[in-house]
Parts: structure tokens; sequence; C-alpha cells
């Protein structure tokens, strides 16, 4: 059994909805971004074992600073406005490993 991760980046969207009122992700462009980060790698040709993995998650207890995704295996959580801005945490930190610091959720 390898050490290494069958996905170099795995990234996470949070697609969670809430009814009562609070901040949550989905209402707020999650699902957009997703494919939008989905279809990117895809282009891009990174997608897939030993690259990456963009999937959909429930709620990730981060709304309040969405709307949020997170990078594992770093645990890089990054809020985002617009597909430019996953543009960004594309080109810089999965195709060349540098975090996007103004995107950051300390």
């Amino acid at each position: 059994m390898s050490d290494t991760p069958y996905f170099k980046h795995h990234v996470f969207f949070c697609m969670n909805s809430r009814d009562d009122g609070r901040e949550s992700c989905g209402p707020r462009g999650a699902e957009q971004a997703q494919k939008h980060a989905k279809k990117r790698c895809k282009q891009l040709n990174i997608n897939g074992e030993g690259n990456v993995r963009i999937n959909q998650a429930g709620c990730l207890d981060r709304c309040e600073h969405g709307p949020v995704l997170v990078v594992y295996p770093e645990g890089t959580w990054y809020t985002y406005v617009d597909t430019s801005d996953i543009d960004e945490i594309i080109d810089s930190h999965l195709v060349n490993g540098q975090p996007v610091e103004r995107l950051k959720i300390k």
C-alpha cells in the first residue's frame, strides 16, 4: 500500500443551504463555482487520479465566511466571490502550489 494520496489536491465546495436565516454557501453561488472549477480542471487536464478532484460537500461549518471551499491535503480554506477567484485558486494553488493569500480564511 502506497503512502501517496490518490489525489494531489481534493477540493470540497460547501453547498449548504439553511432555512433558518443564517448565512449559507449554497445561495451565494456555490453550485456555479463548483461546476466552473470542475470544468476548468478538466480543460487544464489536471483532473483525476494523481491530480485534482473537485467535489460538492454538505455543510463545512464555516458558512459565515462563505461561500467557502477547502483544499486537502493542505487544509487550506478559501472564500470567493466569482469565477475569477476560482480561476486564481486553480492557477495559483492547484497548478503551481502557491496558496492565494488574499482569499484564504484564517
